[in-house]
């Protein structure tokens, strides 16, 4: 099955503040789409986790 394309939205921390972000991701399900983001912003920035917020993730 081929992935789908998900536009995730979300914040993230940097510093003090709190950056939003939207991506759009390439994920055969949304909880992949998810994890995904996660190991992006989280390599890109060098941040945990805890430090990465998901507030939507719709299917584009």
């Amino acid at each position: 099955m081929a992935d789908q394309k998900f536009e995730v939205k979300g914040t993230f921390r940097m510093g003090e503040d709190w950056m939003p972000y939207t991506k759009v991701i390439e994920a055969p399900n949304e909880n992949q789409a998810k994890e995904r983001t996660f190991a992006v912003i989280g390599s890109k920035h060098n941040l945990k986790r805890r430090y990465i917020k998901i507030d939507a993730v719709k299917a584009v």
